[in-house]
């Protein structure tokens, strides 16, 4: 059989042509961008991927906490023993008096309750309320036992903000009633000015300064003695501070009874 008719028979004359390596045949009508791009969008998840993906975030959320407890813990850490004893007995001594106020006012009611004369027993019970609440309000004199806290700043250093740390330190250690340099602090209280020109309520108080303190002596100097506290604060900025106990402290400056303008008894 000649050539000529071998070809016309089918038969192959010679290697068939390779694809170039350039140009990939396609699949299904996609290049091989287009199907990289279709394996990786959109995303598919299992359930695997997001149970790992949960356990992480769990995790660094625990680490965040734990290195943020270790930074509000580190003054703490840093205290010496006796400083660290001092702290857990003010606690505790805070927790005492709210367990002896609230049995006080226990006690009350059960008076109330059980007394044949509840209406006089009551007229008893609101005038104390009314003498207490007179001394909170500064409206009356006081006296009892406590401790003075004076302050010298002969550097003019001291800042109102610092005078009234103090006081916010000795009210939650029990205060009950306060007059620094013949001002009769209260609830409404504020202290304005600057270093070495402090006002309290407006009126010009100068260095030393006189913390006169009705309170349990017991729970008031260690309050003002703790690491990092008042006394502490105060001598970094060259003030002295002294703090001594006392059996019985009076506190006699008076604040005038003022008549709300708007607000009335809803009983």
């Amino acid at each position: 059989m000649s050539d000529e008719e071998m070809s016309r028979d089918g038969a192959p004359e010679g290697p068939a042509p390779r694809a170039s390596a350039a140009h990939p045949p396609e699949r299904n009508g996609q290049s091989g961008r287009q199907r990289l791009l279709a394996g990786l969008w959109p995303p598919r998840v299992t359930r695997a991927q997001l149970v790992v993906a949960l356990l992480l975030f769990g995790l660094g959320l625990g680490l965040a906490i734990q290195v943020r407890s270790n930074n509000d813990d580190s003054a703490l850490r840093g205290a010496r023993q006796e400083d660290l004893v001092r702290i857990l007995d003010e606690v505790d001594d805070r927790t005492q008096r709210l367990e002896d106020e609230k049995q006080r006012l226990d006690a009350q009611r059960t008076e109330l309750e059980n007394s044949s004369d509840q209406a006089e027993e009551a007229r008893k019970q609101t005038l104390e309320k009314e003498r207490q609440l007179g001394i909170l309000a500064g409206t009356v004199a006081a006296h009892g036992p406590g401790i003075t806290l004076t302050i010298d700043d002969p550097t003019k250093s001291v800042a109102p903000d610092m005078l009234l740390d103090a006081i916010q330190e000795l009210r939650a250690a029990g205060a009950e009633a306060i007059e620094v340099n013949g001002v009769r602090v209260v609830a409404s209280t504020y202290f304005s000015g600057d270093a070495g020109a402090v006002k309290v309520d407006g009126h010009a108080v100068a260095a030393p300064y006189a913390f006169e303190v009705i309170g349990r002596p017991q729970d008031l100097e260690p309050a003002l003695n703790i690491p990092g506290g008042v006394v502490q604060t105060l001598e970094k900025e060259q003030a002295t501070a002294v703090v001594e106990r006392a059996d019985d402290i009076v506190v006699d400056a008076l604040r005038p009874a003022k008549q709300p303008d708007y607000a009335r008894s809803s009983s």
